[in-house]
């Protein structure tokens, strides 16, 4: 270990290149650390600080952000070529909950037998999905055949509110902003 350290207080205010005996017998008189923050620095930069409590706030930190995150799911729907206009709605209906929850939403419509021959049907059915929900959501994957299924992947659209309030704060001064209306 090297003989001089360079020294950090309590609040982070430099105090010097000190010997590393009067840095530790400072560190007792404070009743704290000496923690080395830097140890390929020439002298090594150490500070003087109460590390249990510095390790409980770093947890803390952790534990906050990891709360504040939000886990985006992926909910699947299935659809058939021949489903009728009741459990149409329903579905749609699940479908936009699951997007208003903030979950990315797998719409999956499944040909049996010789259904596969009339895929125009259920490409129909799902530009209808797509159409019905046009206002709320971004096509991720627009509607692709793997195997007997056709496959499209929606999520929720970002909000509107926040998108027009850059264009206005970018517009020279005394100039107004249309924003086309949602109709």
């Amino acid at each position: 270990m090297a003989p001089e350290v360079r020294l950090n207080g309590p609040n982070n205010e430099p105090l010097g290149i000190v010997p590393i005996q009067e840095a530790l017998r400072m560190a007792g008189d404070l009743d704290v650390d000496l923690v080395e923050i830097a140890a390929t620095a020439v002298p090594p930069v150490c500070r003087l600080m109460d590390y249990g409590k510095f390790k409980y706030q770093e947890q803390k930190k952790a534990a906050e952000a990891k709360a504040k995150q939000t886990v985006i799911e992926i909910k699947e729907v299935k659809f058939r070529p021949a489903t009728d206009d009741g459990d149409y709605n329903i579905k749609l209906r699940n479908i936009r909950r699951f997007l208003a929850e903030g979950d990315k939403v797998k719409v999956t419509l499944r040909f049996r037998g010789r259904e596969i021959t009339h895929q125009e049907l259920g490409m129909a059915l799902l530009d209808r999905v797509r159409a019905d929900l046009a206002d709320t959501i971004i096509v991720e994957q627009f509607p692709k055949l793997e195997g007997r299924q056709m496959i499209m992947m929606i999520a929720p659209a970002r909000k509107k509110t926040s998108a027009a309030a850059p264009a206005k704060a970018a517009a020279p001064a005394g100039e107004e902003v249309t924003t086309p209306a949602a109709g």
